[in-house]
């Protein structure tokens, strides 16, 4: 097992039995303390940050990753089902796992999936996606004084703001960060 001093941002270490994926290490040797390694990550089950300190001698278990782009295939309650375009294997991800990626993935849709030992950990999707309105309240006339909005329910159920002048059938593009509307696709 490699020494704390050699992680390096972008793997995946085991922590307290869970994956976790280190976003910032720094190596540090404070006065006439021992030297140690503080290392910022996030686990990958739940999502949670933190910051931990090694010593610079810990052994630390990486585990082998592998980064797959699949392809969104359908949804079958709590079960999202993708596959991979080169060998047509199917995986399937609940939606815990996914937490919400899944209100923006759309059939044929293309995300990166990181796995660890052959697992399914973590689904990274674009900054921004272009949706379907399926559902929304007319505007009313002359109310345009300002930048009033309305709720817009989209293909995958989501259900967001989006301003007055846009209609059901409409292709709108938004942020996968917060949900916000950003403007017609």
């Amino acid at each position: 097992m490699p020494a704390a001093n050699d992680i390096r941002k972008g793997q995946v270490i085991k922590h307290n039995g869970e994956p976790h994926l280190v976003m910032e290490t720094q190596h540090r040797t404070p006065g006439n303390l021992r030297a140690f390694v503080q290392v910022k990550m996030r686990n990958l089950r739940y999502g949670k940050a933190l910051d931990q300190r090694f010593a610079s001698t810990d052994t630390i278990e990486v585990l082998p990753t592998d980064r797959r782009t699949l392809e969104f295939s359908y949804a079958d309650r709590d079960s999202y089902a993708f596959i991979d375009p080169t060998t047509f294997d199917q995986i399937e991800m609940t939606a815990e796992t996914l937490g919400d990626v899944k209100n923006y993935l759309t059939a044929g849709g293309k995300v990166d999936v990181l796995f660890v030992d052959d697992k399914p950990l973590t689904v990274e999707i674009p900054s921004a996606v272009n949706l379907k309105v399926i559902e929304s309240a007319d505007g009313i006339r002359g109310d345009t004084t300002s930048n009033v909005q309305k709720p817009a329910k989209l293909e995958t159920g989501l259900m967001i703001q989006v301003p007055l002048f846009v209609k059901e059938g409409e292709i709108v593009r938004v942020s996968t960060a917060d949900g916000s509307y950003l403007g017609r696709a």
